[in-house]
């Protein structure tokens, strides 16, 4: 076994947030159970950056993006991770402020599953339908870096944007079978009752979302700090290893005793 670390291939997670009718709701889906990284768990759409994400021919067709490659690249993979995978698209047409409508978004899914699949590209297809990436409707929620000790590594940024009231939310059937708008609360109860499977990261983040009652009260406080990168250890001690991040990152929890192995 080599003692060199894995490593970390960029990524983006997007958490897609609606009204509820007591707090906020977001957006998550179930893993295929033959997806390499959290398989049948339950987590927000996104997934790793493709080479395209990072190609300085989409800036025409972006606006708001961080002038940052890596950063402009973690925005763009969110868009279209939430495309591909749940048929919602923050995006414009050209010249004008709003967001497209839901009529538009419909005539556009038969695009979803080719630009999953690499058979259209993400620059041919905004310049082909007049289109423009609202990456202004994200805003950075969360930093996370998989462990060193992980076969699979990933440097992943969180966003939290207001889904579209009149776009549909669906899952794709392909990365992932299953999707809910669930209540920060009610996944948190669903994780300890076992119905639901939530790593680490995505209960972290379920749970300070949590926090506040509406989307605009989420971003509102988001908009103000700077993520704090969050790259987990390990930590043995007389009871059992834990696992630990750092208090700065402003999570609840900042350490969880590791399951015995056996």
């Amino acid at each position: 076994m080599s003692d060199t670390a894995a490593t970390p291939k960029p990524a983006a997670t997007i958490l897609l947030l609606r009204p509820g009718n007591a707090n906020l709701e977001v957006f998550m889906v179930v893993r295929h159970h033959q997806i390499d990284f959290a398989s049948g768990a339950l987590v927000f759409p996104g997934g790793k950056a493709d080479p395209q994400d990072f190609d300085e021919a989409l800036i025409p067709y972006l606006t708001g993006a961080q002038s940052n490659t890596d950063m402009r690249a973690a925005q763009v993979s969110a868009i279209r991770e939430a495309f591909e995978e749940c048929g919602i698209l923050l995006a414009r047409e050209r010249g004008s402020s709003d967001i497209i409508s839901g009529q538009r978004l419909a005539a556009l899914q038969d695009a979803r599953e080719p630009m999953n699949k690499g058979e259209i590209a993400l620059v041919d297809f905004l310049k082909d339908e007049k289109l423009e990436l609202a990456c202004d409707q994200l805003t950075h929620f969360a930093h996370w870096i998989t462990p060193p000790m992980m076969p699979k590594r990933f440097d992943t940024h969180f966003y939290l944007a207001i889904a579209p009231a009149d776009h549909i939310a669906v899952h794709d059937g392909y990365e992932s079978v299953d999707s809910v708008w669930i209540d920060p609360a009610d996944a948190i109860t669903g994780a300890d009752s076992g119905k639901y499977t939530i790593i680490f990261p995505t209960l972290r983040n379920i749970e300070k979302l949590g926090t506040w009652s509406t989307p605009e009260a989420a971003i509102a406080a988001a908009e103000q700090p700077t993520p704090v990168p969050v790259l987990p250890w390990t930590e043995k001690r007389e009871d059992g290893q834990y696992l630990c991040i750092p208090t700065e990152a402003g999570y609840a929890i900042s350490e969880e005793k590791m399951p015995e192995r056996r």
